[in-house]
């Protein structure tokens, strides 16, 4: 087996717009980001990652740093337009930004250390652009936020700086987003909210499919079982299970710590997919999907054949506003949208930016116990229920103009983007 060489050193370069992208397309219907970063080892030229600062309106673009071995800029621009989105829409004090590191997360176990010096040369390489503050995301966890951290923090010579990462230990200052399932938490609370305004639908006995049993899945899974649903599906990259009398929930947390995954799952199943068809348990029956992994798990491809009441979108950009259309015009299938039902950990990173510039707001949100984790979930309740209350009584009274969620959705996010000094932290 042959090494894998992490770079002694990365370097961040400006980029321009169009390069990569044959068609010369924008990533979306608006304008291109405000500015867009390759990560380079200066020694061969060879590039390992990208940065975009899709936007600095609301304040520093914050979004999370994800590791994948098929990373393209592309990606990273897409999902950096949906953290502005997010963080306008939740009312936060940041723009929106997302970052990528283009490795196989499989090879972090062929060498050790490998992982820390890749996230400690990134940390070196993202630190001139004081436009953006990092967070976890896929692949990666608080103890790489926290590592960038201290990195900020030796360079600028203050342990109360605000330059981030975010989403760090609690022990350390932080706000665990992982550990305590905050975006989880934010899929909950859309769903529990929804439970109150429509008497057609109840957690209690609904069939839930999970795609992506991972920090997000898991955390809404467990919720979900606690008030009585039946989690029907679940996979991670490697493995998809389903079992139509529902699948053991403890069983399915243990299997996600072995090294195999899901496929270490011991309980009963009716099917079990694998490699190329792990997919194919997006279209399992059921009442609730929630697609918590890659982008555009939901395309015209799949769109057909889905068979659930409603999807409540735990990764970002799960599908795009067409497929989303054409489900809730043809299939009569709602989607909720990614940047208002999860954005729990991006109100968490929020909470811990400020609490470590503003020492009677850590007092607050501490003073109510738990380490800060009551006021933290209830901030993302109410901010979640508020916006779905908000854009259901929109689209009601908008009811004869054929829009969807998502579009209600983006123009309360627009909004609040040009009203930057009104936020609810």
């Amino acid at each position: 087996m042959s090494k894998i060489k992490i770079p002694e050193k990365l370097v961040a370069e400006p980029c321009a717009m169009e390069s990569g992208n044959p068609r010369h397309f924008a990533p979306s219907d608006d304008q291109p980001p405000q500015n867009k970063y390759q990560i380079v080892d200066p020694k061969t030229g060879a590039v390992w990652g990208y940065v975009v600062v899709d936007s600095t309106r609301r304040g520093p673009g914050l979004g999370g740093i994800r590791i994948a071995a098929d990373l393209s800029v592309w990606e990273i621009m897409r999902l950096a337009r949906t953290m502005t989105l997010k963080n306008s829409a939740a009312n936060l004090p940041f723009g929106g930004a997302k970052s990528g590191i283009a490795f196989d997360p499989n090879n972090f176990g062929r060498g050790q250390g490998m992982k820390q010096d890749l996230i400690g040369a990134f940390a070196e390489a993202i630190f001139p652009i004081d436009s953006y503050i990092a967070a976890p995301d896929m692949s990666t966890d608080e103890n790489d936020t926290q590592r960038i951290f201290q990195y900020n923090t030796e360079m600028l010579g203050d342990p109360y700086h605000g330059r981030g990462a975010a989403g760090r230990p609690f022990a350390k200052g932080g706000v665990p987003i992982d550990k305590w399932g905050l975006t989880g938490h934010s899929l909950y609370s859309a769903i529990k909210t929804l439970e109150g305004i429509d008497p057609n639908f109840q957690i209690k006995g609904a069939r839930v499919v999970i795609q992506g049993f991972g920090n997000v899945g898991s955390a809404i899974g467990n919720k979900l079982t606690e008030e009585g649903a039946l989690i029907v599906g679940a996979s991670d990259v490697s493995t998809a299970l389903w079992n139509a009398k529902g699948l053991q929930v403890r069983e399915l947390n243990q299997a996600r710590g072995n090294p195999k995954g899901l496929a270490a799952y011991r309980g009963q199943v009716d099917k079990r997919f694998s490699n190329g068809n792990v997919s194919r348990l997006l279209e399992a029956p059921c009442d609730i999907l929630i697609p918590a992994a890659r982008p555009d798990a939901i395309t015209a491809r799949n769109a057909d054949r889905l068979m659930c009441g409603r999807i409540f979108q735990g990764a970002n950009t799960p599908s795009n506003k067409m497929t989303e259309y054409y489900l809730e015009n043809r299939r009569k299938i709602l989607s909720y949208t990614d940047f208002i039902v999860n954005c729990g950990g991006v109100i968490g990173c929020a909470v811990e930016v400020k609490m470590t510039q503003d020492e009677a707001y850590r007092e607050r949100v501490l003073g109510m116990g738990n380490h800060g984790r009551p006021y933290v979930e209830n901030l993302i309740f109410e901010t979640v229920s508020r916006n779905i209350l908000t854009i259901t009584k929109r689209l009601k009274e908008r009811a004869s103009k054929d829009i969807i969620f998502r579009e209600e959705a983006t123009r309360l996010a627009e909004e609040r983007l040009g009203k930057p000094e009104e936020y609810w932290l």
